[in-house]
Order: C-alpha cells, then sequence, then structure tokens
C-alpha cells in the first residue's frame, strides 16, 4: 500500500522526516519497501501483512505512527445532517444473508453537481496510483484510502423501483461492470441488484449501468461489510482484482463502515453540493470485541524487560485500545474494531513490545538447560520398536482378555495363578493372559490364513497372574515369526525357513542397539534357547512343536517365539554412546582362517583374541563362516579379520606380525583350532 507524507501529516503533526519515519515504521513491524519525493511531498510503499486489516488506511498507519512518537492522533467526528421531511427519499433494501453481508447502509443524496474534482484531491489519489473519474467516484476512492472502508455510488435514478436486493447470483447471470467487460456469474458469487438484474459484484466491482457520470444528480452512496470468503472467491472465479476486493477479503471493520459513509456523505455535500435524503441500514448495530487481561509479570516473563503497569497502559492506549487498571498487576484491554487480530495476552505482549522499541529489549544469553533427563520406560519401549521395526517386524496389538482353550491349544495346561473375570462379557474373555504367546500364534495363525507367505510380529504388553485382589503385571516382549528369509530369496539362492537362529540374531541385534553387554543364549539351537541378562534368566525362544502347529491349523511351516521379561531388560539397557575420532592413521589387516570345534563359543574365542592382541589390536570380526563337505563333521571353518591401528602413529609390519603370530598360538594352544 502507498501512503503520502503529507497526507498522514494530517492526522499527526509530524517532527520527523520521512526517512526517519520510513526507518522507525520498518523496526515496529510495519515494512516500508519504497520512498520516493512526489513534487512537494514523499510517498511511502508499505509491505502489509494479511492480519493487518486496520493498517490498509491512513488513519490506521497514522494511528501507528501516533504510537510510535508519542504525538496525538487527530480525528474528526462527522454529524449526520438534518433532513427536511419534504426531502426525505424512501429506499428499500433487502439482504438475503446475514452472514453473506452481515451489515449494509445506503444514503440518498440528490441535486448534486457531478464534476471534476478538486486539484488537492486528485494530485492525492494520483500520487497513490489511483485514477481520478469525478468528484463523486473520487471521493469515494478517497475515503477508501483513508479511511479504509471501500464505498461505492450508484446513480439513484438508473433505480427505478427505488430497490436494493443483496443476494447470490443466479446461474448463468451476467453483468457488464465499469471496466467494460461482460462477467458471467454463478451461485456463489454475491451481488448487488435491482429488482430484475445485478448491479454490482458486491466487495468487487460496480456495473456499468448504474455508474456515476457527469450527468448524474441524484446518488445512492453503499457501505457495506460483505463476507470476507465470498469475496475471495469470487475475485478469483471472475479473476478481478480492485482495491475494494483487496480490503474486504481481508475484513473491513464494521463501525469503520459506519464511518466513512458519514464521512463521504459530508464531503460529497462539501465539494458537489446538494443535500441529504436520509439514509438506512440493515444488520449489526454493534461490532462484539473481547476483552483482555494482561498481566504485567506475564508480559515481562516473555519480553525479559522491566517495564511497569502504567508505561504498558500508555503503550496500548496510544494504539486506540481502552485499557483499564484492574490490579496493581493487571490490566484490562477491550479490544476495538478495527483490531480484529488481538485475541489473546500474547498479542497484547507483541503490541507493547513493538512500540516499546525491540532495539530497547535487553540481550541476554539463553540459559544454560541441564542435560536431558534419563530416559523413563515409555521412551525406552518406544526406542526397542523402533529397532524392532527397524529389523522388519510389525507391531501386534492383542487382547488382555483370552480363553481357556487358548492355552490348552498352545500347549500350556496350568490352573492355578490364573486370573479370571468375575462377569466375563463371553466365554473367550473370560481369564487375563499370563503370557504373550498364545495370542501372538493365533495372530500369526490368522495371518497366514489371510494367504501371507511370511509373518514376523511383536508385542509389548503385560501378563498378569495372581489373584483377583491381588494380580501381578508383568510386562514382556513376545515375538512370533515365521515364513521365508527373504535375504536368501531376494539373491537367488534356495528358500531358507526362518529358524531359532534368525530370531536369535533379532534379540542380539535388539540387545547391542539398547547397549546391553552381559547377555548370552544357553541351550539347544533346534528347540529351546534361555536367555540369560547379567547372568540371569531374561526369557526364552522355542519352535513350536508339530501338535501345538496342527492345533492352530498351520501346515508345513515353522514357527519360531521368542518372549523377554522387559523387567530385567530394561534395567541394563545403556543408550549413552561414546564417538571415537575418525582415525588419523592407516590400519594394517590380517585375516586367520581357521577350523574350529562346534562347542567353542565365539564370543570367548574373540574375548581372547581381543585380550592377547592389545594394545596394538584394534578390532576383531567374524567375516566368514562355512560348513560343508570339506569341513569334518563337528567342526566348523571360521575367518577372522583382525584390525590393528594405533591413535598416534602408524604402524609397521615388524610391530604387528609378532602380535599376531601370538594370536595364532594361542588359538592353536587353548581352543585347538586348525590353521587353514
Amino acid at each position: 500500500m502507498k501512503v503520502t507524507y503529507n497526507w498522514l501529516k494530517n492526522f499527526v503533526d509530524l517532527k520527523i522526516s520521512p526517512k526517519e519515519l520510513a526507518e522507525k515504521l520498518t523496526m515496529a513491524g510495519l515494512e516500508v519497501v519504497g520512498l520516493e519525493k512526489a513534487g512537494d511531498d514523499f510517498v511511502l510503499e508499505v509491505e502489509i501483512t494479511s492480519n493487518r486489516p486496520d493498517w490498509l488506511s491512513v488513519l490506521g498507519i497514522a494511528r501507528e505512527v501516533s504510537a510510535l512518537t508519542g504525538l496525538k492522533l487527530k480525528t474528526t467526528g462527522f454529524k449526520e445532517p438534518k433532513i427536511k421531511p419534504k426531502d426525505f427519499s424512501p429506499i428499500k433494501i433487502s439482504v438475503a444473508s446475514k452472514q453473506d453481508c452481515p451489515f449494509y447502509s445506503a444514503r440518498i443524496m440528490s441535486g448534486l453537481a457531478v464534476g471534476p474534482s478538486p486539484e488537492w484531491l486528485k494530485n492525492r489519489l494520483e500520487a497513490l496510483g489511483c485514477r481520478t473519474v469525478n468528484n463523486i467516484v473520487d471521493i469515494t476512492n478517497y475515503c477508501l484510502f483513508e479511511l479504509g472502508q471501500p464505498l461505492h455510488a450508484f446513480d439513484l435514478d438508473k433505480l427505478p423501483q427505488k430497490e436494493i436486493r443483496v443476494r447470490r447470483a443466479k446461474p448463468e447471470e451476467k453483468i457488464i461492470t465499469i471496466d467494460g467487460q461482460t462477467r458471467l456469474l454463478n451461485p456463489e458469487i454475491l451481488v448487488i441488484a435491482d429488482t430484475h438484474h445485478p448491479i454490482a459484484i458486491a466487495g468487487i466491482m460496480g456495473g456499468r449501468e448504474t455508474e456515476v457520470t457527469f450527468k448524474t444528480r441524484n446518488i445512492l452512496l453503499e457501505s457495506a461489510v460483505f463476507n470476507p470468503v465470498l469475496v475471495r472467491r469470487a475475485k478469483q472465479k471472475l479473476g478481478l482484482q480492485s482495491e475494494s476486493a483487496y480490503r474486504f477479503e481481508r475484513g473491513v471493520d464494521l463501525e469503520g463502515a459506519r464511518q466513512a459513509s458519514r464521512a463521504a456523505q459530508e464531503l460529497i455535500l462539501k465539494l458537489a453540493s446538494g443535500k441529504a435524503c436520509g439514509s438506512k441500514s440493515l444488520g449489526a448495530t454493534k461490532a462484539i470485541t473481547p476483552a483482555i487481561n494482561l498481566e504485567i509479570a506475564y508480559l515481562n516473563k516473555l519480553l525479559g524487560t522491566a517495564i511497569s503497569g502504567p508505561k504498558a497502559k500508555q503503550i496500548l492506549s496510544r494504539l486506540g485500545l481502552a485499557v483499564k487498571t484492574k490490579s496493581r498487576n493487571i490490566l484490562t484491554v477491550k479490544v476495538p474494531s478495527f483490531r480484529q487480530d488481538l485475541r489473546l495476552p500474547v498479542d497484547l505482549v507483541e503490541e507493547v513490545a513493538r512500540i516499546y522499541g525491540y532495539e530497547q529489549i535487553p540481550q541476554t544469553l539463553p540459559a544454560v538447560k541441564p542435560g536431558r533427563k534419563a530416559p523413563d520406560d515409555r521412551d525406552l519401549i518406544a526406542v526397542m520398536k523402533n529397532i524392532l521395526c527397524g529389523l522388519g517386524l510389525s507391531e501386534a496389538i492383542t487382547y488382555s482378555l483370552i480363553d481357556r482353550h487358548l492355552l490348552k491349544q498352545s500347549g500350556i495346561n496350568i490352573d492355578t495363578g490364573l486370573v479370571e473375570i468375575a462377569n466375563p462379557l463371553s466365554r473367550e474373555q473370560e481369564i487375563l493372559r499370563p503370557g504373550l504367546l498364545p495370542s501372538l500364534t493365533r495372530a500369526l495363525a490368522y495371518n497366514l490364513d489371510q494367504q501371507q507367505e511370511k509373518v514376523c510380529i511383536f508385542e509389548i504388553a503385560c501378563a498378569f497372574s495372581g489373584q483377583p485382589a491381588a494380580v501381578a503385571e508383568k510386562p514382556l516382549l513376545g515375538i512370533a515369526l515365521c515364513g521365508v528369509n527373504t535375504f536368501f530369496t531376494k539373491h537367488g539362492l534356495a528358500k531358507d525357513e526362518i529358524t531359532l537362529l534368525h530370531l536369535k540374531g533379532i534379540l542380539e541385534t535388539l540387545f547391542v542397539r539398547l547397549g546391553i553387554k552381559d547377555f548370552d543364549f544357553a541351550g539347544q539351537p533346534d528347540n529351546k534357547i534361555n536367555i540369560m541378562i547379567n547372568q540371569k534368566p531374561a526369557g526364552f525362544l522355542l519352535k513350536l512343536a508339530p501338535q501345538i502347529l496342527g492345533a492352530f491349523d498351520i501346515k508345513n511351516r515353522q514357527v519360531v517365539l521368542a518372549q523377554v521379561n522387559l523387567e530385567r531388560l530394561l534395567k541394563e539397557v545403556n543408550l549413552a554412546r561414546k564417538f571415537l575420532d575418525i582415525p588419523k592413521y592407516p590400519a594394517i589387516t590380517r585375516d586367520i582362517s581357521f577350523l574350529i570345534n562346534e562347542d567353542v563359543s565365539v564370543k570367548e574365542l574373540l574375548g581372547a583374541i581381543q585380550a592377547k592382541g592389545a594394545p596394538l589390536l584394534n578390532q576383531a570380526k567374524i567375516v566368514d563362516y562355512y560348513r560343508g563337505k570339506q569341513i569334518p563333521l563337528g567342526f566348523r571353518g571360521l575367518t577372522v579379520s583382525c584390525l590393528y591401528r594405533q591413535d598416534n602413529r602408524t604402524l609397521t609390519e615388524d610391530e604387528v606380525s609378532p602380535v599376531h603370530n601370538s594370536i595364532c598360538s594361542l588359538l592353536t594352544e587353548r581352543f585347538g583350532i586348525k590353521l587353514r
């Protein structure tokens, strides 16, 4: 929007230069993007944000200037002229929907002398880039720019029935607008109509048929409030932009609509002679505005200032807000109708900050916050779920209530310690589950029955035991797997059913990522494996027996399950991560390939290598595992890759070779390996 410096001086006795004014407005959030000299005046181009339609007028910007400079805002009241009974001209108005048009007013003026506008009026409009037409049209545009309220004047003599109807357009209805274009309308567009057809597109542009010309003697002056959404949609539909639409689509002020109508009438009667012949309005009589309580302590806490109550009151009052002191620390602010953006206390804090000056708010470094608190069980469970989902599992949620038949179906024969429901809704919900695996097995069987080739699911929930009066809850992790290992099929290899070893690998990965160091698996990999955490039992892995698979109608498939005690697991979780510098010196890598008895623990083997190779040995890991015809029965082929590196220098072959040879000797003597 553009505004002239001299026009602002009509409202505020400015003592500062246009450049200083532009800087002040910009610092307060009303960005001045252009400043040009125009004769003896200056034109400021201001960037208006969509939430501040009150700035779309000279008065709105002058109000801001008054608040920033502390200078008094000069406003003029407009009185209604006395109308003689003989001069009264009746007009009929109807509004189809108050939602479409909350307020509509019409003023009748007669005996006007329509002609060119005076030079001062032309100059002001032309400085803002507005084309002058005649004194009546120019006055409506002048009031639009000065007060922010769009107005429109109709030639009254071209309304033979003296009737205005505000309604939606009819299908295929047309109007020729004042720009000479024929516009095709539809029921989504709001129009101003006479008894027969549209005479204006509401809030956007008038029609050519009723426009004011130099032959006009009597006019109807419209001032209204139209639904912003309707105006915006109509503007987009018709591809029609105007200064009026720009303001209506952002929302205009009800009180401003009344004021602008009176101001325009006074100026028309002054510049075009004539007389007032009455007015009529429909709709809201008064704008409903909120009252907001602002605590001074809250204001200073947000801003980091020590602004006093009287100072805050003074700032808000200068912005045109009605402020009362409710108590020593609380201000009650009555929001005026032109400030539709103020709804919360924080909005008032922003207003105080803008006018007080952001540059006056002391700079403070952000407070140093203490380190993040240790994660609670919910955080850790969320981490676990993410890890398991990343490993290709899907989370299942099953009912806590089950029936006894499901336990027998799962091969669990227990009658004591079950928590029975006194009044179950059905036989399928007669007890609280003592574990997760029966429910997970049923869920897995259901998915297989739905033609799912691979089912990998987990659940984190509670199992129950004890008596109804003293029920014990135990959080558990349950996992159920069935299907083909997709790694082999993707690489064109033979199909390989998921086994206990695959499930063991999933749990190992989970434990490692959770930072659990002391864990182990004990038992036969073909039947059942016990989970040990910190040398204490923490769960088990098992393969379902054929008779249980038959009970669930699972045919020709292998199902493996795991259940982990979460209480034991969560106590050992350590998510702290230690980050190492990127190595500065190169490493030397040596591999050891050998045969070793299947009974030897790989974990123990790697631990012995790491201890023997310290401090030069940086890492030892299994890179190859082989079983086949070339390997003797009871043995397996392994390849261990040993990486030697120091952080402060480059190692030589002479240093590494003795250490590597000592590792080979240790493996031969202690574990009975056969080097390959």
